[in-house]
């Protein structure tokens, strides 16, 4: 048994749940945020048979697309006294982090 942990941004979790309770799989959702943007995220956790890994990988390829953004970094380290110029950038989100881990016990109780 596997536990599959996908880290996804908040604007495809909501398919890729659909898509896998859709497909039979029980997932648990986490609201998380990102360290480097502070963006809204979501954790998924499902617990799966080791020939389901594929699977959920799949979908979750299907689901969770990488796109281009333009944001403003805050100016947090300005040190006062110093002059800060506004710039944007661009900078890719989205896609997913997926963590595969081995399950010794599983109960559902």
């Amino acid at each position: 048994m596997k536990m599959v942990m996908a880290i996804v941004q908040r604007e495809d979790a909501g398919e890729l749940s659909d898509g896998l309770v859709h497909r039979g799989f029980r997932a648990t959702r986490i609201d998380t945020a990102g360290g480097f943007l502070k963006s809204s995220n979501v954790t998924l956790l499902t617990g799966v048979e080791d020939s389901q890994v594929e699977e959920v990988l799949s979908l979750i390829r299907s689901h969770c697309n990488r796109r281009t953004v333009t944001v403003n970094p805050t100016a947090s380290s300005v040190v006062p006294g110093q002059f800060y110029v506004p710039f944007t950038m661009e900078v890719e989100v989205g896609g997913a982090t997926v963590f595969v881990l081995p399950v010794d016990h599983f109960e559902r109780i």
